[in-house]
């Protein structure tokens, strides 16, 4: 059993140096022309926030740092969603072109989700501690077959498949407090060894007060690094004086037999999504962002993650004209950290509670949605306007976003705003479709495109 040390000060990222950022640059100008795409309504400014009953498929919205208002605490709700059982004429709404089929349902808590290189569809049922695995898709849309594959795990929530290629000898899962892995042949519907740990994490935690509990996993485009994202035990704690936030608010690198490498990058709140970019090698990660400044503020995030990099949490958020703009809760603090915030790449609307990612490499869907993110997201609470509970896609040109988000899958909110659905997962399936974990429903969702 391995575990990290821990240092005894304040960790100050490295930051890339001139030369090569320098070099980034050189390397995207090289890049293919970028594809071709359609003309999509983009909405800006002000325009750009939106609530749950204006998120329509295909509308386009754009927020920047200039587009956010004061903090006003004041605004601060705590307005969770009132759960209801799906109503007889209520469906996942999907752009022109695209069909939902149910997939699954009756399920116990479905969160994260991914695809196994034999085309099996690997899902993490949290609360219950279990990995259960998917096969196929019958005539009547169903699964083929379905089994349990892992048992006894402590709030289970990434699923890693090592080495990448077509035959993996294990399966990694992040559990809450702990990194364990399980051995693996292309195939197998039941673990066929017990797991073996790997690595303990920071543990634990409940929101409300209780910190942030997942912990996805994904191994580098070379294999050589096993990243693992830990959010927040806490909204905005001084981290200089809560212990308990010690290598939380972090993505981690280890090696794939778990040795503590680095601080991969620090001040992400919630990286609860973590993906490779194909077409970049990035690393990137969907996040969820502080409550408690207001209705508007501070929007969640999806980005690349860069190497050293700080995104601010706790003492700022993104990066304005001077700088990091701070959390009035933490005045005055740590101005040495000021300009070294990161802005990230596509802003979203505040709250939405932006959960599991992936960049879309498959062929079914339209030529412009190749290299484009999906992500779930989950749905607000600290917003007197229900926002999110949503799946959006990520517009991308040569594997660098636009700083756009689209919405792709929404209706999971009735009109008197009761939510009978809330995204979790999303993940391509071999044949290019998606599917896409729901915890309100307790359902997946299958989404295939059948043209125009």
């Amino acid at each position: 059993m391995n575990r990290f040390p821990l240092p005894h000060s304040l960790r100050i990222p490295a930051f890339a140096s001139t030369l090569a950022l320098t070099a980034v640059l050189a390397a995207r100008a090289a890049e293919t022309p970028p594809k071709p795409a359609a003309q999509h309504q983009v909405l800006t400014g002000q325009a750009a926030f939106t609530d749950a009953f204006h998120e329509s498929p295909s509308i386009r919205r754009h927020l920047t740092w200039a587009d956010l208002p004061a903090p006003a605490p004041n605004e601060s709700v705590d307005n969770g969603p009132t759960l209801v059982p799906r109503p007889a004429n209520a469906w996942p709404i999907a752009p022109k072109g695209f069909k939902v089929d149910l997939y699954a349902t009756g399920l116990d808590n479905p969160r994260l989700l991914r695809v196994a290189p034999n085309g099996d569809l690997f899902l993490a049922e949290s609360e219950t501690g279990k990995i259960r695995v998917f096969r196929g898709v019958g005539a009547d849309g169903k699964p083929q077959q379905t089994s349990v594959f892992a048992a006894g795990l402590h709030q289970p929530f990434g699923i890693a498949f090592y080495p990448s290629g077509p035959n993996p000898n294990y399966v990694f899962i992040g559990d809450t407090d702990e990194i364990v892995r399980f051995p693996y042949r292309n195939g197998d519907l039941v673990a066929q060894g017990p797991q073996e740990n790997i690595v303990d994490l920071p543990g634990g935690g409940r929101l409300r007060g209780g910190g942030h509990w997942t912990r996805d996993l994904i191994f580098s485009k070379d294999g050589s690094r096993l990243f693992a994202s830990v959010g927040s035990h806490s909204n905005v704690d001084d981290s200089d004086t809560h212990p308990e936030e010690y290598h939380r608010a972090d993505v981690l690198a280890f090696t794939p037999t778990g040795s503590f490498v680095k601080v991969y990058a620090s001040g992400i709140r919630n990286c609860v999504g973590e993906a490779i970019n194909p077409t970049t090698g990035e690393l990137w990660c969907s996040t969820n962002e502080r409550d408690g400044l207001g209705n508007n503020l501070v929007p969640d995030y999806i980005t690349h993650v860069q190497e050293g990099g700080f995104y601010g949490w706790p003492w700022f958020y993104f990066h304005g004209p001077s700088g990091g703009l701070q959390d009035p809760r933490h005045e005055g603090l740590h101005p040495e950290l000021k300009s070294k915030v990161i802005t990230p790449d596509i802003l979203l609307n505040p709250h939405f509670a932006s959960l599991e990612m992936l960049f879309y490499t498959g062929s079914q869907f339209p030529a412009e949605f190749q290299g484009d993110g999906f992500a779930a997201e989950h749905g607000s609470w600290n917003r007197a306007q229900r926002a999110g509970y949503e799946v959006v896609r990520l517009p991308m040109s040569n594997g660098h976003a636009t700083g756009e988000y689209e919405d792709f899958l929404t209706g999971f909110v009735n009109p008197d705003g009761a939510v009978w659905g809330r995204p979790v997962g999303v993940a391509q399936a071999s044949d290019g479709s998606l599917f896409v974990s729901d915890d309100g429903s307790r359902s997946i969702w299958h989404v295939s495109y059948v043209g125009k």
